[in-house]
């Protein structure tokens, strides 16, 4: 996504036309710009100067925003529209308060004027038109934004301001010429008559209330942007580095992955890196929302922008510039609020139409009020009411500010929202699908049964297991290894390492065919006794994962993996409960275990054994019932979490993982689930509030500023009270949002179940419909095509098997099983056909 700084918007007409203006250059997939931080981002093939060229044609300017702004930078987010409206403002009521004196005071209140002035009815207006002619060049910007955005045919908030200023400075101008001229007449009770119909303090008092409106509008935009800003101010300005020449100061950006750098207490760690030396307690909490500091030493992982506290540390560098953690966070953070909930389109919708369309009622009112054969000076002021109390930005504002504030509260808590579409879906979110290792459990599985078979010793059967896993990355080969290290064990030369995903392994130990993994992996290649198969299952029953091993056909044990929950996994399940959220464990691993495991964290629902491609198959079907999320943190759980409604990976998991996502937790605690789908609902009913609002401000206020209860209540609305009403409607949703800000996140007290909650199928059932299983069945004996179709022929005609691979040169068929299907079956549709089966995969 490219992001562009645009200028000259001043509402969500504005906003809605450069959106549009942009969305139709050749290359553009998606545009989505921001009113609050006068932002857009853009995601296509479209070059830089065609988009800048759109903008500029629809009336606006942009300019594409640097690497530095994006990232390191808080000058961007600065408040420069305040202290800039705030000395209009001041100016303004000055000359305001002099020219409603000169009016009101005078007219209604009968306050003594200079004796030059008494009865001195032409100088009394012309005093007055100057007062009002200068608020007008005070506040020229109205004008000039207004009148540009109607001639470019795209009429924005500032054109209903400066038409109804305009239109009341006129009429006024009108009514003092023809004093002028009773005046001249010499019919002084006429002038004395035209005083009561002077609109001048209207213009004035319009543009100085629209003025205080936006700047309280700013001051309060200004704050939504503090948790980014505050962010940004984490950043380092330099770094230690330790040179052959000694220690040397520059610039954090100047560090390069692999320098060695140096952390005294009460400094900044500049870069993402690695402890070599030294030990100390850092706190995390800019990052983490966690105030505890944690302890670091040699071999621990330390973050940018985080504090470093009692001791020295000697670090290398590891991730640098835009690549760290904290500048991730920034952009993460910054590229949310360019985006564009779908929410939001219902008032970009009404946004784009909405000036033409209050332009337009104003001046049928003008003409109604005629009609009735009122003065024109009456069914002007009606007409003047209906421009200045229609609020386009209050409809504008209504998701921004909210999605702002939400994203600002969810990286303070160590909860990264992507995109706003991610912060709305959070809200929607009805069930919860769970990865198991690294998600529910620690991710840092040991050894705890060894059970060597008959004539096997312990330390042949780890030996031998920890040759063959040597090669593996997998969690539970690191934990056999390990503990073959610990007992003193010495690994065996390996190679031809294959792994047979979900399944096990195959390599060849000093000339030795070696497989190892699950029980239904072995059944399929050696011969299993009952007494071991029976210890697999207690095994898995008590929540551990059983591995068989096998050397040269001859099966050596079972090496059981333990992979205990996290403290708060429970926890966690239980207020995803309480919320109303079904919750699903997801694993590649045995029944039995994860039986046992999902037991122990209360989930309700317990999908095993299915393999990376069919947990994407199994979140396609949930998502047919409601909204479901996927919590992951491996490469296997990409596709997964790709696919869910709502990715969310957990910080501490892969770089695929987390760049499938939608939503990383960087604490990659459980319990940030429930915080972020809490965020989330909290953010999506501040924006139907914010929404509601705005719309029935402007379905309530311009009819009563038509004049449209007149003739049945005698209510009515003076243009000064619509200015002043327009000024307070975007105030009161900026600060509707901000009150986001007093959301507990972690606070499961005020949680409300879902009025209708999702319905999850029988397990069973579920399995049967869902997980598209493939088996790879070795055969041998077939010699030509006609095999192939005879083998092909048999194995799709057994139940459950929707397609059947056959190919005699590989020796394999391929089946894809939509059901419950037994390996002995299909063993024996095989081979009584004259083939030989040598396993099943």
């Amino acid at each position: 996504m490219e992001l562009y700084n645009v200028k000259g918007m001043s509402c969500a007409a504005c906003s809605a036309r450069v959106e549009k203006a942009v969305s139709e250059v050749d290359g553009v997939t998606s545009c989505s710009v921001s009113l609050l931080t006068n932002s857009m981002g853009v995601e296509g093939t479209a070059g830089p100067d065609a988009v800048i060229s759109a903008v500029r044609k629809a009336g606006y300017d942009a300019a594409l925003k640097s690497a530095a702004e994006e990232s390191s930078s808080a000058d961007s987010l600065e408040d420069t529209e305040t202290p800039v409206l705030k000395k209009r403002l001041i100016a303004s009521i000055v000359f305001l308060c002099a020219l409603m004196y000169f009016s009101m005071g005078h007219m209604m209140w009968g306050w003594p004027l200079p004796p030059a002035l008494e009865g001195n009815h032409v100088a009394m207006g012309l005093i007055q038109m100057l007062l009002a002619a200068a608020i007008m060049v005070i506040n020229q910007r109205f004008f000039i934004s207004g009148y540009r955005a109607l001639a470019n045919r795209a009429p924005n908030m500032d054109t209903l301001v400066s038409l109804g200023a305009t239109a009341s400075f006129a009429w006024s101008l009108y009514i003092l010429f023809l004093m002028t001229g009773a005046v001249a007449a010499g019919d002084t009770a006429a002038a004395a008559g035209y005083m009561d119909q002077f609109y001048f303090e209207s213009a004035g008092m319009i543009l100085t209330l629209i003025t205080v409106g936006k700047m309280l509008e700013a001051r309060s935009k200004g704050r939504t942007t503090d948790a980014l800003k505050n962010l940004i101010k984490l950043t380092p300005k330099t770094a230690v580095l330790l040179t052959d020449a000694g220690e040397v100061t520059v610039p954090a950006e100047k560090v390069k992955a692999g320098d060695i750098f140096l952390v005294r207490p009460g400094e900044s760690i500049p870069v993402d890196g690695t402890v070599i030396e030294g030990v100390s307690s850092v706190n995390e909490a800019a990052l983490t929302g966690e105030s505890v500091p944690v302890d670091k030493a040699a071999g621990d992982s330390v973050s940018a922008g985080t504090i470093n506290q009692t001791g020295f540390l000697k670090c290398s560098a590891d991730r640098v510039g835009e690549d760290t953690t904290l500048s991730r966070i920034i952009k993460m953070v910054s590229d949310a609020s360019a985006t564009k909930a779908p929410i939001a389109r219902i008032a970009d919708r009404v946004s784009g139409m909405f000036v033409p369309t209050v332009i337009t009622i104003a001046v049928i009112t003008v003409l109604v009020w005629l009609f009735a054969s009122q003065p024109f000076g009456y069914a002007l002021a009606r007409g003047i009411s209906v421009l200045v109390i229609s609020c386009p930005c209050a409809l504008g504002l209504a998701t921004p500010v909210a999605i702002m504030v939400g994203t600002g509260v969810g990286a303070k808590n160590g909860i990264l929202f992507k995109t706003s579409a991610s912060l709305e879906m959070a809200g929607r979110i009805s069930a919860v699908v769970l990865d198991k290792t690294g998600t529910i459990t620690m991710g840092d599985p040991s050894v705890s049964d060894i059970i060597p078979a008959e004539g096997v010793s312990e330390e042949e059967l780890l030996t031998i297991a920890a040759s063959a896993e040597q090669m593996s990355e997998h969690p539970f080969a690191k934990a056999i290894v390990n503990a073959s290290d610990l007992r003193g064990f010495t690994a065996k030369h390996a190679e031809g390492f294959e792994a047979k995903t979900g399944s096990g392994i195959v390599a060849t130990v000093e000339g030795s065919a070696v497989r190892g993994g699950s029980l239904k992996y072995m059944c399929g290649h050696v011969d299993v006794t009952g007494d071991l198969i029976e210890r697999a299952d207690r095994l898995s029953n008590e929540g551990k994962t059983p591995l068989l091993f096998s050397e040269g056909g001859r099966l050596l044990g079972i090496i059981a993996v333990s992979d205990p929950i996290k403290d708060d996994s429970a926890e966690a399940v239980k207020e995803l409960k309480g919320m109303g959220i079904r919750t699903v464990m997801l694993t590649g691993d045995n029944r039995g275990t994860a039986e046992a495991i999902g037991k122990e964290a209360g989930v309700d629902m317990v999908i095993a054994g299915v393999m990376p491609d069919e947990k994407e198959q199994v979140i396609r079907r949930l998502s047919e019932q409601g909204h479901v999320a996927m919590v992951g943190d491996g490469i296997n759980d990409a596709p997964a979490l790709a696919r869910a409604d709502l990715g969310i990976a957990i910080g501490a998991g892969s770089d695929i993982a987390i760049d499938a996502a939608d939503i990383v937790l960087i604490k990659s605690s459980l319990k940030d689930v429930s915080a972020a789908i809490r965020l989330g609902r909290a953010t999506l009913r501040n924006i139907r509030q914010n929404l509601f609002w705005a719309f029935i401000y402007n379905v309530i206020g311009i009819p009563l500023a038509a004049g449209v209860w007149i003739p049945v209540f005698g209510w009515t609305m003076n243009p000064m009270i619509g200015a002043l009403a327009m000024s307070l409607s975007s105030f009161c949703v900026v600060t509707n949002a901000l009150r986001l800000n007093l959301v507990r996140v972690h606070d499961p007290s005020r949680d409300k179940r879902l009025k209708q909650e999702m319905t999850l199928p029988d397990t069973d059932i579920f399995l049967k419909g869902d997980t598209n299983m493939k088996k790879t069945v070795f055969i041998e004996g077939m010699m030509c095509e006609h095999c192939e179709a005879r083998v092909k022929k048999t194995l799709e005609g057994l139940d459950g098997v929707t397609a059947a691979e056959v190919s005699h040169e590989k020796g394999t068929a391929v089946l894809s099983i939509d059901g419950d299907l037994s390996d002995d079956v299909i063993k024996a549709a095989v081979e009584a056909q004259d083939y030989k089966v040598t396993g099943i995969e």
